[in-house]
């Protein structure tokens, strides 16, 4: 059975309160079973953080300079290849670095700023200001200065002003470069979360950050007074997240100074503060290398690893700084080069930030290793806040239509076509289907183990709790509740996005239709939400390999065939309440051909692109941002791989209707 119903709320509401009357008659409330906790509520959040631990790769052990110069090779590769030029990314490398330079501004004594835009990605431009030398000969040093999470400010914040005017001061060459969803793009299309979207097309959403850094390198060392033995790159927090980044994966940097910008997924996976937003820990990341690792690849060349003793926001020197420096030191001195590896712990102010003695370590690095021998260099910061420029001033014309994450994603998802088996056809292309779907969502093959906590019997009915021990991983707390008019064989499990909690009224009707209900809360959802910062852990979950989708449906797979066998059921249905909720059921169901025999759902989307035309982050919706489904399925898709078992809509858009239900009986006919 295949349709879309649109219940009638007082029906629903009388209906709910006759059955309601019904249970509570014995002495057994439906509400108060599926409210009573089961767990520690920090139980999620520990198990999470144990499971993404156990996932990070350690150093490799190496004994020989060639051996770590093959690994880090390999490494640069792989990440490259395999994280962050997939899908139409491919494409977008190969293209040349298109550059418009436009108004040339004052700056101060001996410099001029020059305003240019550069194309990241088709249609995708970004804002930067070249601070230049009024007398150039020769060949000089250039940096790339980048900016972390400064919103309102961006490339106009007063302490990346003043770091460029002292190296263009000093007779370098200075690109401040305006960083995605800051300053002049700080959108809501923009927002890092946002990212995401792009993955769920199939392409990296982390080629466009890259992209604008390593176009950023390509402006400066096409400068014919740039000295490509002299490329340094700086920034904070965001901006250090860039500088490691760039630096380690193109060997063109020749010395960087990330400050406070980033710490070992190890680190991060138990200290929420340092988690990072969606690029920080971008998907399939983590499953190739870590940040410690990319600090040793920056070996033999000269770094400055810049850290807070009192960060206020994220990356204090105390727990990030230590792991860094344990990966990056062996290696220096395979290459004897262990002059080259510095670190600064910065006491004053000590909180978040790239301030006055930041900076002049900065410069003492320049001093050392771009300009060795030369007493004259500064080490102590020019003056220049008489060079200061307001936003308006520094403001880089862009198109009008410029592209972000969101618009990005919507022309991404408007070229992908998706397709349907002819009549006759749909069980082999099912069983075709499947591997895809498995390989999309990294489907596990979980073992359910169930810990009974408690049972209590009324005339009633009977109600048991239950912990789910899922592969010894995760443990999914769940309440099953059944009454004398049950069918042993018939067994309802109802997940909802609201949790268990609020599943009284499904429960209840279910109860009252002879079902047996099963009532849980699969990762992400009700009890096993996790308490602080949960989203930024489902970008954890991606990093490592894993998609947070994958593990829901797999828990929901393996809790249906513990419960079949459990209670020898003919049938198992599974019924959702929600638009999130609704896709792991549908994914579930769709992986296997025979652990679910029913499928309802309420508030379906029509489409995954309904995402992306909401303009939903990782924040709000992270399961559905799966890297590569839209690109694989739809939801038509995802149900065509369930019929002719039986779908129910409830409550969906008249889009399901048009979209999906018409395709699915066309199917079925």
């Amino acid at each position: 059975m295949i349709c879309l119903r649109h219940n009638q709320p007082l029906m629903s509401i009388l209906l709910f309160a006759a059955c309601l009357a019904q249970v509570a008659n014995g002495q057994l409330s439906v509400k108060s079973a599926l409210e009573k906790p089961l767990m520690d509520p920090q139980l999620p959040l520990q198990e999470v953080q144990a499971y993404a631990e156990s996932h990070i790769l350690p150093m490799p052990e190496v004994t020989t300079l060639e051996e770590w110069e093959r690994y880090a090779t390999q490494v640069r590769e792989d990440v490259l290849d395999k994280v962050v030029f997939r899908g139409d990314a491919r494409q977008w490398r190969k293209l040349p670095t298109n550059v418009e330079w436009l108004e040339t501004i004052e700056g101060g004594e001996g410099y001029h700023i020059r305003k240019l835009r550069y194309e990241i990605v088709p249609g995708m431009w970004v804002a930067a200001l070249l601070y230049e030398p009024l007398e150039l000969s020769g060949k000089v040093p250039v940096v790339m200065n980048v900016n972390g999470h400064d919103r309102p400010d961006g490339k106009a914040a007063d302490y990346k002003q003043l770091r460029c005017i002292n190296q263009v001061r000093r007779g370098m060459i200075a690109l401040n470069i305006e960083w995605l969803g800051m300053g002049q793009l700080n959108t809501p299309g923009f927002d890092h979360y946002k990212m995401n979207q792009i993955n769920l097309c199939g392409t990296s959403g982390l080629s466009p950050f890259y992209l604008a850094m390593s176009r950023g390198l390509d402006i400066l060392l096409e400068h014919p007074n740039s000295d490509p033995a002299r490329v340094g790159v700086a920034g904070l927090s965001g901006g250090g997240w860039q500088t490691i980044v760039i630096s380690s994966l193109d060997e063109r940097v020749t010395f960087c100074n990330p400050v406070a910008g980033y710490s070992s997924f190890r680190t991060r996976a138990r200290l929420t503060s340092d988690l990072g937003d969606s690029e920080q820990t971008p998907c399939d990341f983590a499953s190739i290398t870590d940040y410690a690792q990319l600090t040793a690849m920056l070996a033999p060349r000269p770094a400055l690893l810049t850290k807070n003793a009192e960060d206020n926001c994220c990356f204090k020197a105390a727990h990030a700084l230590p792991p860094l420096l344990e990966a990056a030191e062996p290696v220096y001195q395979l290459y004897e080069a262990s002059d080259n590896l510095r670190y600064h712990i910065n006491h004053d102010p000590g909180t978040h930030n790239f301030g006055l003695d930041n900076r002049q370590q900065l410069y003492k690095a320049l001093a050392d290793y771009f300009y060795t021998g030369d007493r004259s260099f500064p080490r102590t910061e020019i003056p220049s806040e008489a060079d200061l420029k307001t936003r308006d001033e520094l403001f880089v014309e862009l198109p009008p239509e410029n592209l972000d994450f969101n618009t990005l994603a919507l022309k991404l998802s408007r070229q992908i076509r998706h397709h349907l088996p002819k009549s006759g056809q749909l069980r082999e292309w099912q069983d075709q289907m499947r591997p895809i779907l498995k390989e999309t969502v990294r489907a596990h093959d979980y073992h359910t183990l169930a810990i009974e906590q408690s049972q209590e019997t009324t005339a009633a009915g009977t109600a048991v709790w239950w912990w789910l021990r899922i592969d010894g991983n995760w443990t999914v707390p769940a309440v099953e509740i059944s009454t004398p008019q049950s069918d042993p064989g018939r067994l309802a499990i109802v997940i909802s996005d609201h949790g268990r909690a609020a599943s009284s009224l499904d429960t209840t009707i279910l109860l009252s239709a002879g079902y047996r209900v099963l009532a849980v809360d699969p990762f992400y959802f009700g009890e096993s939400k996790i308490a602080e910062r949960d989203f930024l852990y489902a970008t954890l979950i991606s990093s490592i390999g894993d998609r947070p989708l994958g593990i829901q449906a797999s828990q929901m797979l393996s809790i249906a065939r513990w419960a079949r066998r459990k209670h020898d059921a003919s049938e198992i249905k599974l019924i959702a309440d929600g638009p999130r909720t609704s896709l792991i059921a549908l994914v579930a169901a769709a992986l296997s051909s025979s652990a679910i025999d029913a499928v309802e759902t309420w508030h379906c989307p029509a489409s995954l692109r309904e995402v992306i035309e909401q303009n939903k982050g990782m924040n709000e919706i992270p399961e559905a941002l799966c890297f590569g489904l839209f690109k694989a399925l739809d939801i038509t898709q995802l149900a065509a791989m369930i019929v002719p078992r039986s779908i129910l809509f409830h409550e969906a858009s008249q889009r399901v209707e048009e979209n999906v239900i018409a395709e699915l009986r066309r199917l079925t006919e």
